[in-house]
């Protein structure tokens, strides 16, 4: 499969090209912007295009996962009682709930990381933290230092600044972590369903030159993978897609007024 930045901003119902891309992968990783309503309807489109076998959300933890059902997900509001969405912290659940309908077949995987276990993995360590073995997903090596840099200057900008330098390392830990527990869902979904395996996710965590891709190919080299990165206003995110497609910005007013 083409591993290049492709940006392609075409209407939201144009699936050809990235169907192009995505055909024969036996993993999608589908990346958003959490809080664009019109990232997700992208996603349920292409989640209803490619019919997968099994859906992974960064946004569940296994458990949660265990109780969807098809039952359940054609009932939007016990959905999201069940999965107690409504705490969670993610956006409104009618942003991701046309995702869900688009796979009521599926089986469903969790890849969240607790805030217990992120509060682990800062006392011990990203191996000790994850689920897997953290040697086979990458977790062990170093990153080189122009990644490391740029990975802690996102997390910076990412935190208005705010962010104590010493932290750094550790919130860029953290989301090695992530990445590796996607990779890890993915891996259990296709061992148990075959592809293709849908992953839901933030476009930091769908980048295959540094996100959960990498993960996932360093544990199962022989799957095929493909990404999707979306961004806003012609303006594609940070990283390496396959597709990427962009949607009118959100307004989010001063996201680093509370910083202030």
């Amino acid at each position: 499969m083409k591993n290049a930045l492709i940006s392609l901003m075409f209407a939201p119902t144009a699936l050809v090209a990235g169907g192009v891309f995505f055909d024969g992968a036996d993993v999608v990783f589908l990346g958003e912007l959490h809080d664009n309503p019109a990232h997700h309807l992208r996603q349920a489109e292409y989640v209803a295009e490619l019919a997968p076998t099994a859906l992974v959300f960064e946004m569940l933890t296994q458990a949660q996962a265990d109780l969807v059902t098809p039952e359940l997900v054609a009932d939007e509001a016990a959905l999201e009682a069940a999965l107690g969405w409504g705490e969670s912290g993610w956006p409104d659940f009618s942003m991701y709930y046309p995702i869900f309908a688009a796979a009521p077949e599926a089986a469903y995987f969790g890849a969240a990381v607790p805030r217990d276990v992120a509060r682990q993995a800062m006392e011990t360590g990203m191996a000790a933290a994850f689920r897997g073995d953290a040697e086979v997903y990458g977790l062990t090596e170093v990153l080189p230092e122009d990644q490391q840099a740029e990975r802690e200057a996102l997390q910076l900008a990412a935190h208005c600044d705010a962010m104590p330098e010493d932290m750094l390392p550790v919130m860029v830990d953290i989301q090695r972590l992530r990445d590796a527990e996607l990779a890890y869902s993915a891996v259990q979904a296709f061992e148990a369903h075959g592809g293709p395996v849908v992953v839901i996710t933030g476009n930091g965590h769908a980048r295959k030159d540094w996100g959960a891709p990498v993960s996932l190919m360093a544990a199962a080299p022989a799957l095929r993978i493909a990404a999707l990165g979306q961004g806003e206003d012609d303006v594609p995110p940070e990283g390496l897609f396959d597709v990427v497609e962009t949607a009118p910005q959100v307004d989010r007013g001063d996201p680093c007024a509370a910083f202030r």
